[in-house]
């Protein structure tokens, strides 16, 4: 009897679950549908370089339909309203209804602003093409603004959070702004760009002294670090900091943290902190016809802490999802999720980089690790056939 397989969401567990479960399930075993709320892959690890104007956005916005051409793969662009696992049926904004055999939640995460009153309110995100395509804009009309007024507001951006998201977003902001300040006539010694972390340190993770690279890099061109220093409420175009102080802004991008989607947090599976639980084999705790892809679950290491919300350990879920409904179904061996790290890199902007690479975590910066870092970038493309959908 043929099974009925609904994907929720198409970023890199979604995609992947989707490709790998067709290379194992013929159209006549599986059925198999994928629900995404835009009709695009989304590359989110490049979304700071579209923010800043340094890529295009056809380059890191990939249409499903191509990638998943001849893939016998049903799309369907919706919002997913709600879960219903003992019903085995997804709500969707629109109003329709799904059912299925088995599901794929991956739907990803969402900005946590950790109650800090007014960030969410008055602060911009960088979650998808669009947030960065906003984000791009207001930067260019702040800066056209300052030319003509001089508000100090309109001529100060600030990132908040110094982890890998806001240290790429800082680093391209300090490679495109010279060049906005050019175009408008503003003087780009008058420009204030600051990265705001609660941490004593920026980059968590990273080895002392690349985080000391990469912070020497951006401070020689202008970027300064406010490190310790909890931002405590916004209002208006006023930031305050745990010390007393503030900063007159109208640019705040908060990258500061991420937590469990809202709708798999309210389904009714098992979850922890908002994320939803998984066994050896990414199946929920609570119901074994339910796997789960990317950040929207929390995976536990087998020291006990869980992996951190990356977009290579979304990809190698994605693909042991795909294998393992089709072992659940044939009653085969599952797949214990196992992940391989690759390596972390971290642009500095268009021509610098800091990384670690392979299991001996062998220190990279400079043009190096910002070749390496493209190069992982077109290896993920090449992988799901991405090269080939840009090409047309």
């Amino acid at each position: 009897m043929s099974k009925n397989i609904l994907i929720l969401g198409g970023g890199y567990g979604g995609l992947l679950s989707a490709l790998t479960a067709r290379k194992y399930f013929t159209p006549e075993e599986a059925s198999i549908t994928l629900v995404n709320k835009v009709p695009f892959h989304q590359i989110i690890t490049e979304l700071h370089r579209l923010a800043a104007g340094s890529i295009s956005e056809k380059a890191i916005s990939l249409p499903l339909d191509k990638l998943l051409r001849d893939k016998q793969v049903d799309l369907k662009i919706a919002t997913v309203k709600e879960i219903k696992p003992e019903e085995h049926k997804v709500q969707l904004e629109n109003g329709n209804v799904l059912t299925y055999d088995l599901l794929v939640l991956a739907l990803g995460s969402e900005t946590a602003f950790f109650g800090i009153p007014g960030l969410q309110e008055h602060s911009f995100i960088l979650k998808s093409v669009q947030d960065a395509n906003n984000l791009r804009e207001h930067v260019e009309a702040r800066v056209a603004e300052y030319s003509k007024s001089g508000k100090k507001a309109d001529g100060t951006f600030v990132v908040g959070g110094g982890g890998l998201t806001g240290i790429e977003l800082v680093g391209e902001f300090a490679d495109a702004l010279p060049n906005l300040c050019r175009k408008y006539g503003v003087d780009y010694e008058e420009i204030s760009l600051l990265c705001v972390e609660a941490a004593p340190t920026i980059l968590p993770g990273f080895p002392e002294d690349l985080v000391q690279r990469a912070q020497t890099s951006l401070e020689a061109r202008g970027v300064k670090f406010l490190t310790g220093l909890p931002i405590t409420e916004m209002k208006g175009t006023s930031v305050s900091l745990k010390d007393g102080s503030s900063i007159e802004t109208s640019t705040l991008v908060w990258t500061g943290g991420v937590q469990g989607n809202s709708v798999v947090a309210n389904s009714g599976i098992d979850v922890n902190r908002g994320r939803a639980t998984v066994n050896d084999f990414l199946q929920s705790t609570s119901h074994e016809e339910i796997f789960l892809a990317g950040d929207c679950a929390v995976v536990m290491s087998p020291e006990g802490r869980p992996y951190p919300p990356t977009a290579q350990i979304s990809w190698q879920m994605g693909e042991t999802v795909g294998y393992n409904m089709y072992a659940y179904v044939k009653g085969a061996k599952m797949q214990k999720f196992e992940p391989v790290f690759s390596g972390t890199l971290a642009s500095l902007g268009r021509k610098d980089a800091i990384g670690t690479i392979g299991e001996n975590k062998t220190r990279l910066k400079g043009m190096p690790a910002s070749f390496m870092k493209e190069a992982s970038n077109i290896r993920y493309l090449s992988h799901i056939n991405g090269l080939f959908s840009l090409a047309y």
